[in-house]
């Protein structure tokens, strides 16, 4: 018994992984510092599968990081290293706030998977960042968090037309919206 509750402990403590997954800019330095707190309707471990799953209303907390959404699975590699986390939800969601700003970052969409080792977040269907104002939104949104690079694709859908009438394909493009710079009263920019 005592070698399951330290496998139980092993992959709770390697969630702290999660931290590593800053959003479009750096995390608050402190996030991952603090205890992570995961609550869900219901958990489940499998050894044999090397995966963790909670579901039901499943939040995690971690400092200003919080992760929303109706599921919530972790797998691991068989030494136990997190492979990668992905959580489901309608829509799931995930902000952070980033240090020397009191606005969170923000992404949501029907998926997000956190891979460790290429680190790499990837929302998937229904994507849609919040950045400071930034918006970006599209069907996919890839997030290299080493390299602090973004990559946003489409998809092509097929709407059905009227009954047997033909079918409209319709582009889902990738949108930014990129505030304008606020300015004073003298109509120039401030300085920074």
């Amino acid at each position: 018994m005592n070698k399951r509750l330290s496998l139980i402990l092993t992959r709770f403590s390697l969630l702290l992984g999660l931290a590593c997954f800053a959003p479009i800019t750096s995390a608050l330095s402190t996030d991952k510092d603090q205890d992570i707190e995961i609550e869900s309707n219901s958990a489940m471990l499998d050894d044999i599968k090397n995966i963790s799953i909670y579901t039901g209303n499943v939040t995690v907390d971690q400092g200003s990081m919080r992760i929303t959404g109706n599921k919530m699975t972790v797998y691991y590699h068989e030494n136990n290293d997190l492979e990668r986390i992905v959580v489901e939800g309608q829509p799931a969601k995930f902000r952070q706030l980033p240090d020397n700003s009191s606005v969170y970052d923000e992404a949501e969409s029907l998926v997000i998977e956190f891979h460790q080792f290429e680190n790499l977040i990837i929302l998937i269907d229904k994507a849609f960042v919040n950045q400071a104002g930034t918006l970006l939104t599209g069907d996919r949104i890839e997030y290299d968090t080493v390299a602090s690079r973004i990559k946003a694709d489409r998809t092509r859908t097929t709407i059905q037309t009227g009954q047997g009438a033909g079918s409209e394909k319709q582009d889902n493009r990738v949108k930014v919206i990129i505030p304008k710079k606020k300015t004073d009263n003298s109509g120039t920019a401030p300085d920074k």
